[in-house]
């Protein structure tokens, strides 16, 4: 979503109020697909304060993603304040690149972009279907939440101290 700020780049203190919700693709990172269920809502503004813009917003995001241990689908709500400079980029003869400042072209910028860019800043990277998820077997991949599925495991941490003890019995 495009926001056009001709308006207030004239106008010292100028502001534009945003209460607007964004339709979102589903995303790649970190080996995740995290799926956008509804529209993203943004509230919040944009101010002129002399040299730059700034942008201060609050997101919520409702999204989709699987459990880190047992693979499920799982819901969750995120949300999570956004607070950026914003600098049109023809001034960057100030080197604003350095600063940290979003760098926008013409009178518009992408507030889209912002947002996703930021939600990859705030999101959990695992999530759990609930706090004890037990996850899989590793020997059977059976979901372990549904019961014991027979397998004996041993963590591999302890192997070398069963073969020990395996051979000393044998002897």
């Amino acid at each position: 979503m495009l926001i056009d700020v001709s308006q207030i780049l004239r106008e010292y203190g100028g502001r534009i109020n945003i209460d607007c919700t964004l339709d979102m693709d589903d995303t790649d990172f970190l080996g995740e697909t995290y799926h956008f269920e509804e529209p993203v809502k943004v509230v919040g503004s944009v101010v002129n304060n002399g040299e730059t813009l700034s942008l201060e917003v609050s997101v919520t995001a409702k999204i989709g993603a699987h459990c880190a241990r047992c693979a499920k689908p799982v819901s969750v709500i995120e949300c999570f304040d956004i607070d950026e400079s914003l600098v049109k980029g023809d001034e960057q003869e100030q080197s604003w690149d350095d600063s940290g400042a979003i760098v926008f072209e013409g009178h518009t910028f992408d507030l889209s972009e912002i947002v996703l860019d930021e939600f990859f800043m705030n999101a959990a990277g695992k999530y759990l279907c609930r706090e004890d998820c037990k996850g899989l077997c590793p020997q059977c991949g059976a979901d372990l939440n549904e019961g014991d599925c027979g397998c004996k495991t041993v963590d591999p941490r302890w192997e070398a101290l069963l073969d020990i003890m395996n051979r000393s019995e044998n002897d």
